[in-house]
C-alpha cells in the first residue's frame, strides 16, 4: 500500500487530522490498536476550547456538534463553603463548549466511513521505518497479515504508551514529568447537572469537580490516594464524600443516583521534547499529558493537529515545507503555556500530602487573590478558553 500520510493511532486526533487532510485532498491512511467499538467505550473529557470547535467545523463534522453542544461563559470556583465566578464572555468574548469527547470521536468516525477514508483496525506490531530519510514506510499486522504502508509523513496519535513517541532515539528526545501523589475518581451518572457550569471546589478534605456531558449526563470526580482501589468505592460513598467537599448550596440540590461508569485516573504533567524527528511528527498524548484539572488535554492535541494539517497542507499545496519545518517548535510554544495553566489549576484547588501550614495559607491566599482581583480572572479566563494558535 501507498499513501501521503500514515496516521497513527484512530483517536480524536488522528481523525480529525484524517478529515481537515481529506477536506483538502490529501490522501491518508488510520492505523488503530484497538477496535471501534473500544474507541468509543473510553470516557475521557468534554470541554472543547473555540479553536477545537472550529477545527471541528472547518473539517465539516460540526453538525451535531453544534446542534447538541452546550456553551459554558464561565466557571464557579469553590473555597471554604463560598462560591465566585470566573466570567469567560466579559473577560474573552469567547465561551467554551461542553460536548464529550466519546460523541466527538463519534462524529469523526462517521465522517471519516461516509467519505470512505481507510481505517484499519486491530493493528499489532506497528513499526515506523527510516522517518530520517525522504521514504518513511510503516509495517504492522493485522488478522495475522503482515503488512507495508509506504508514505511521504507519519503523525504519531497513538497516546503515552503508543510506539510513535519510542521511535524517536532516546539520544534525540528529552522527556520532562512531574506525577502528582493523587489521582481523580471519577463516576458518570444519568442524573442532571448540580448546576448550568462546572464547579471546581478546593475544600480541607481535597479537591471535587462538578461536571457534565448533557442535560442529563454528569460527571463527577473527587481527589484520591493513588492507593484507592475503584471497589474501595461504593456510589453512597462517592456521593456521601462529593457532598462534603463542595458548597451546602450545591450539596443541598446534588440529585444523585447509580453510577453507569466509575475510574480513577493518576494525574501527571509530561513533555517530550522535540515533537519532530525527520518525517514523523507527535500529536497530543504521544508528545504531551497535562493533569485534567485545567480542560486541557483534547485541546492541546487539537492545537498540534492545527499546526501539522496547515505544515502539510502548505506542503502539498503550496510547495512551501516553512510550517514542517517549524512544527515542533510552534506545538511545544503552546503546550508549555498549557502545561504551566493545568499544572496552575491543579496546584491552586488540591491538597498535597506534604502540604505545611504555611503552604495552605498561600493556597489559601491565591484562591482569594483570584476571586478579588479582575486582572487575574482575565489571565484565568484567557487560558481556560484557550490560548490562540
Amino acid at each position: 500500500m501507498r499513501t501521503q500520510v500514515v496516521i497513527v493511532g484512530g483517536g480524536p486526533s488522528g481523525l480529525l487530522l484524517s478529515q481537515l487532510l481529506l477536506k483538502s485532498g490529501i490522501e491518508s491512511i488510520v492505523l488503530e490498536r484497538k477496535t471501534k467499538d473500544y474507541v468509543l467505550s473510553r470516557i475521557r473529557a468534554g470541554i472543547l476550547e473555540q479553536g477545537f470547535v472550529n477545527l471541528m467545523r472547518e473539517a465539516g463534522v460540526s453538525e451535531r456538534m453544534d446542534a447538541e453542544g452546550f456553551n459554558h461563559d464561565g466557571t464557579l470556583i469553590a473555597a471554604e463553603n463560598a462560591t465566585f465566578r470566573i466570567d469567560f464572555v466579559k473577560h474573552t468574548g469567547t465561551p467554551v463548549m461542553v460536548y464529550g469527547q466519546t460523541e466527538v470521536t463519534r462524529d469523526l468516525y462517521a465522517a471519516r466511513e461516509a467519505a470512505g477514508g481507510k481505517i484499519v483496525y486491530e493493528t499489532e506490531n506497528v513499526i515506523i521505518h527510516d522517518a530520517k530519510t525522504d521514504a518513511p514506510y510503516v509495517t504492522f499486522t493485522t488478522g495475522g497479515q503482515a503488512q507495508r504502508i509506504d508514505c511521504d509523513y507519519v503523525a504519531g496519535c497513538d497516546g503515552f504508551h503508543g510506539v510513535s513517541r519510542r521511535t524517536i532515539p532516546t539520544d534525540v528526545r528529552r522527556e520532562y514529568e512531574k506525577v502528582y501523589p493523587f489521582g481523580w475518581l471519577g463516576i458518570l451518572s444519568e442524573t442532571p447537572p448540580v448546576d448550568d457550569e462546572l464547579i471546581y471546589a478546593s475544600s480541607e478534605r481535597g479537591f471535587a469537580l462538578c461536571s457534565m456531558r448533557n442535560a442529563s449526563l454528569s460527571r463527577y470526580y473527587v481527589q484520591c490516594p493513588l492507593t484507592d482501589k475503584v471497589e474501595d468505592w461504593s456510589d453512597q460513598a462517592f456521593w456521601d464524600e462529593l457532598k462534603r467537599r463542595i458548597p451546602d448550596e450545591a450539596a443541598d440540590k446534588l440529585i444523585t443516583g447509580p453510577s453507569i461508569e466509575k475510574s480513577i485516573a493518576p494525574l501527571r504533567s509530561f513533555v517530550t521534547e522535540p515533537m519532530q524527528w525527520g518525517r514523523l511528527f507527535l500529536c497530543g498524548d504521544a508528545a504531551h499529558i497535562v493533569p485534567p484539572t485545567g480542560a486541557k488535554g483534547l485541546n492541546t492535541a487539537a492545537s498540534d493537529i492545527h499546526y501539522l494539517y496547515h505544515a502539510l497542507r502548505d506542503h502539498y499545496l503550496d510547495k512551501s515545507d516553512e510550517g514542517i519545518a517549524r512544527y515542533s517548535a510552534k506545538a511545544l510554544a503552546r503546550v508549555w503555556k498549557a502545561e504551566r495553566f493545568s499544572w496552575w489549576m491543579t496546584t491552586l484547588l488540591h491538597h498535597f500530602p506534604d502540604q505545611t501550614e504555611f503552604d495552605l495559607k498561600m493556597q489559601q491566599a491565591d484562591i482569594a487573590f483570584l476571586r478579588d482581583n479582575e486582572a487575574a480572572q482575565k489571565a484565568m479566563a484567557e487560558n481556560y478558553v484557550g490560548l490562540p494558535y
